[in-house]
């Protein structure tokens, strides 16, 4: 990181307060801060909060593009944003929206890349160079001549962040930059932002609802919460207010939360700093379990003369069940169907390389199973698929004894209802009322019927079932098309990206719906990005890489395989990452947990045993 302390602001807000209308609520609430040339810096906070805003703020599209009630000043390089062109402050200013298709205005990536390019009067001979290096940078060089309305939600991110980085601004605001993306593309972005903060000096403002990224690349976090700044600091600092933040509807990291128990449990009376990453969890553990296997006269912690360190334990003080480790996938009942059947399926887009081919699954009622891989790996061509909107070139699906091939599709939609990866994709009526009893009046429900039934779904997502849906944040809007889906109460239920753009409470509330929903029978398959709601949620989880199944197997079965993580893209949740590492290094107890209460409750019976 550059040394952002003698630098000067390069974005300020003083005093500033905004409400979208004139009876509306204030998004923004009395806010003052200072962001210097060089920083970078992580905004968090839960849905409504004001984050959205306050990147719209910083980057000119507030005054210049929203209209409401402004009060206050921010300064962009010296200036006033009220004073000068969103033009002027373009030049210094370069923005990612949360919802990309709004940003793009080309069909083809090159010309995408072009238009900013050659608006901005970037002289001609420099273009093919700059173009190129955010290609490269971004990691999609081969996406230059794809039409950007084929390319996956993921791809449409990476192509956003280029056609930025190619103006070369001097300060980079994005908006969820990685909502859409594969953990590893995620790490990729995270990463490309740090060299061109470093190596560039640009300054990089990035709201993010994955802390534990957050945690690792930025100097500085800001908390929003009901419009006002609650919290400005280093990481540390900000994430020690775990509960404050647990509150307002705020995650922390896993392995925070491991340090947060083992305070509350009295294991350690004092945590100077709260852990941000597995090396410094690990750091702590090996530090409780060394001191107490000294105490034993251990030969090396949490072993005796070459016995594990269960042996250790008298049976009478044995676990009695397997506490520490999620259950395993449920079995399915004696002679019980499979609602989900695929076999040797295969898809090719016409003039398209990209395809599906060889998939094979089963599903059973009441089965939880996610689907993960990098982007582009195949995984929504699977659910389109699945729901009847693309038809196999080779093999048979049946969802719920129906040929996909000899149905339509809105006979599928009765058995099988689908969330898309853009909730604006499927909301089309007024108020959140109508558009939740609307799939409800599709299938034959009355009326009357379908909106008691839209009320009741409506409560339980706390939602304003009088407000138009396109009035609420991107996590509400979310929420909204969950709801009309869960309203249907389908035999199948396919989710793809359910929890993208949420904050932790909503996170939650939408997956134990959908947990819910598969203890009533459902058969729910998840296409998700979000290791850490895998783990907790899915008991099976199906690896897809270039088009294939590579693998299906329980979760934490495959979350231990380190070389289809690889083959796969993806980063093992940090419970899984430490569990692993501590049996290693520390114990062979700590094999195989992968719950935050696991790895609480080995260390406190260690550290007790001791």
């Amino acid at each position: 990181m550059s040394n952002s302390s003698n630098s000067q602001p390069i974005v300020e807000l003083r005093d500033v307060s905004f409400a979208y209308g004139q009876d509306a609520a204030r998004a923004l609430d009395h806010v003052s801060l200072a962001v210097n040339e060089g920083e970078f810096v992580g905004i968090i906070g839960p849905s409504g909060a004001g984050k959205s805003t306050l990147a719209a703020v910083m980057s000119g599209a507030i005054p210049h593009h929203y209209t409401g009630q402004l009060f206050g000043a921010t300064y962009v390089d010296g200036q006033d944003t009220c004073e000068v062109t969103l033009t002027d402050i373009s030049r210094v200013v370069g923005s990612v929206l949360q919802d990309i298709d709004s940003q793009m205005v080309a069909s083809v990536v090159e010309d995408e890349m072009l238009f900013g390019l050659e608006n901005y009067g970037v002289p001609h001979d420099q273009i093919e160079e700059r173009m190129n290096r955010a290609l490269e940078t971004v990691g999609i060089s081969h996406l230059r001549d794809r039409e950007i309305a084929k390319l996956s939600g993921g791809q449409k991110q990476k192509v956003a962040i280029a056609a930025i980085l190619a103006l070369a601004p001097r300060v980079l605001v994005l908006d969820e930059p990685t909502a859409a993306l594969d953990p590893a593309s995620s790490t990729l972005v995270f990463e490309t932002l740090r060299q061109v903060n470093e190596l560039a000096h640009i300054t990089v403002v990035v709201i993010e609802q994955k802390v534990a990224l957050l945690c690792k690349y930025c100097e500085r976090v800001l908390v929003l919460s009901e419009g006002k700044l609650a919290f400005d600091g280093e990481p540390h600092e900000v994430f020690g207010h775990a509960r404050e933040l647990r509150a307002m509807g705020v995650d922390t990291p896993r392995v925070a939360r491991i340090a947060n128990s083992l305070l509350e449990h009295g294991v350690v009376e004092k945590i100077e700093r709260p852990c941000l990453n597995v090396s410094e969890a690990k750091e702590l553990i090996s530090g409780l379990v060394g001191y107490a296997g000294a105490n034993e006269g251990a030969a090396a912690p949490g072993e005796r003369a070459g016995q594990p360190a269960s042996a250790l334990i008298p049976d009478a003080v044995k676990p009695t069940r397997p506490s520490r480790h999620k259950p395993a996938a449920r079995p399915h009942a004696e002679g019980a169907e499979p609602v989900v059947e695929v076999d040797d399926v295969s898809f090719a887009y016409p003039n398209r390389g990209d395809s599906v081919s060889d998939l094979n699954m089963r599903v059973y009622p009441g089965e939880l199973v996610g689907i993960i891989g990098q982007n582009g790996a195949g995984k929504t061509t699977f659910t389109k698929l699945l729901n009847g909107l693309f038809q196999p070139k080779t093999g048979t699906i049946r969802i719920a004894g129906l040929n996909t091939r000899e149905v339509p599709t809105s006979t599928i939609a009765a058995h099988c209802a689908t969330l898309f990866q853009n909730p604006d994709r499927q909301i089309c009526k007024d108020t959140v009322l109508e558009e939740v009893a609307f799939g409800l009046t599709l299938h034959g429900t009355p009326q009357d019927e379908a909106e008691r039934r839209a009320a009741d779904v409506i409560a339980r997502f706390d939602l304003p079932a009088g407000e138009s849906p396109f009035s609420l944040s991107r996590g509400q809007r979310q929420m909204v098309a969950l709801a009309s889906v869960v309203v249907l109460n389908p035999e199948v239920v396919l989710l793809d990206e359910p929890t993208s753009g949420l904050d932790y409470r909503e996170c939650m509330t939408v997956m134990e719906t959908v947990r819910e929903m598969a203890e009533r029978g459902c058969a729910v398959i998840m296409v998700c990005h979000d290791m850490e709601v895998v783990s907790d949620f899915a008991e099976r989880i199906v690896v897809m890489t270039k088009g294939r199944i590579a693998a299906r197997d329980e979760a934490d079965a495959v979350f231990a395989n380190d070389e289809l993580m690889a083959a796969a893209y993806v980063e093992p949740p940090q419970v899984i990452a430490l569990s692993k590492e501590l049996a290693a290094e520390v114990s062979p107890e700590f094999a195989g947990i992968s719950q935050v209460s696991g790895i609480v409750d080995l260390v406190e019976e260690m550290v007790n045993r001791g």
